[in-house]
């Protein structure tokens, strides 16, 4: 390698960049330059992922849109990330940092420094990886030459519908796009999107009629890109109708259109098409209070949606939302019929459901993380809202 400086090299990107850069040579870390202190390393979260990727340039998208770009020459590996072109949430930078293990006592070092990260275009990233490679490998590679790897992409989600009704739903063209001129099919999708309703939505999928879709582009994968757009902005609209909160709406559809971008196959642009209406309409269906939520229900549940790992009361939702505790109670009870200490613990649960079925966290992690006093107190409002404690729930979906 003509005696190449590969850790001057690394710091010059890294400090140009601001985005945290390593070197490996086979799996021993042996240079890491990052202008932001981490307690631990988030690329270690999807090492194994990162490992597979053995083509000079590669590229891999996290499930929260973070992404990393990776160049391989003979046994090294240079890897740079994360970053994106939209900030995370404090809730998804939260759960990051619980996915890591990172300690309580670093977690807010942790959110900062991932916060202090420079955001960039996915193009920018990718031009860096194109000129190490042409350093590094000799070989002069486009953007469109760089293939992007994501663990989701082909298998959508682990809660979402089964590959087979993925599949149904791509190879019908059901998704919006192919609705874009058929307006009663367009509404139909959209008012689910907005209810929050992902029972109606599978159900539509199984069933859903073929049609044929508006040429908006002289190219297949334009076309199919073209489309992929139109329905994420449909689709964010909706959701903000059904109450999501416009900047949580806007970050969900920029961050799905510049992972489509990313893509350069007909079917993988299906795929996450399918994803991206699921988690709209999921996201909703978090946030929604019976089939007429009041304003105030939908404020509270999004706050809670914002603050799921830390302890929530009813005398912060009313400072927050600068009303007093009993009148917000009151009002709360009007509105949707139940206690809000009472929802607070229902949304916790569900968190907790989830990460009993997909994390492989201990119990005692996911209580604290869930800002519970103790893991006693945790198991006996699991137990109240699922007639489970969460050992006996994680044995019945995971064993």
């Amino acid at each position: 390698m003509y005696n190449l400086d590969l850790h001057y090299l690394g710091t010059i990107i890294g400090n140009l960049s601001g985005v945290p850069i390593r070197l490996y040579d086979g799996e021993k870390l042996i240079f890491l330059h990052s202008l932001v202190s981490l307690p631990k390393d988030p690329v270690e979260l999807y090492r194994e992922d990162i490992w597979r990727i053995t083509e000079h340039v590669g590229y891999y998208v996290t499930q929260l849109f973070n992404y990393y770009g990776i160049v391989n020459f003979g046994t090294k590996k240079i890897i740079i990330g994360p970053t994106r072109q939209l900030g995370n949430t404090d809730q998804e930078l939260r759960e990051l940092a619980f996915r890591l293990d990172v300690s309580p006592y670093d977690t807010d070092e942790f959110l900062n420094g991932m916060k202090s990260i420079i955001r960039m275009p996915l193009e920018s990233i990718m031009q860096i990886l194109c000129t190490l490679n042409y350093i590094l490998n000799g070989e002069k590679l486009t953007l469109q030459d760089i293939a992007i790897y994501d663990s989701e992409q082909n298998l959508i989600s682990k809660d979402a519908l089964s590959r087979r009704e993925a599949q149904t739903y791509a190879t019908n063209n059901i998704p919006v796009q192919d609705i874009h001129n058929t307006f009663t099919l367009e509404q139909s999708i959209m008012t689910i999107v907005r209810k929050g309703d992902t029972a109606s939505l599978q159900a539509w999928i199984k069933s859903a009629p073929a049609v044929r879709g508006g040429i908006i582009a002289a190219e297949q994968l334009r076309q199919v890109k073209n489309t992929f757009i139109v329905s994420t902005t449909l689709a964010s609209r909706a959701a903000i109708r059904g109450g999501l909160e416009v900047d949580d709406a806007f970050n969900l559809s920029d961050a799905y259109i510049q992972k489509c971008e990313l893509l350069n196959s007909p079917d993988k642009i299906m795929n996450l098409q399918y994803h991206m209406i699921m988690e709209f309409t999921k996201r909703v269906e978090r946030i929604r209070l019976g089939s007429r939520p009041g304003k105030l229900a939908v404020d509270v549940a999004n706050y809670i949606q914002h603050h799921l790992s830390e302890p929530i009361t009813v005398e912060d939702i009313a400072k927050e939302l600068y009303l007093s505790r009993p009148y917000l109670s009151r009002k709360f009870i009007e509105e949707t019929g139940g206690s809000l200490t009472d929802f607070i613990l229902k949304e916790k649960t569900e968190e907790a459901k989830r990460l009993l079925r997909y994390s492989d966290k201990s119990l005692t992690a996911i209580s604290n993380y869930l800002g519970f006093s103790s893991q006693s107190h945790f198991s006996r409002v699991f137990k109240k809202y699922t007639q489970r404690t969460p050992g006996e729930y994680r044995d019945k979906y995971t064993g």
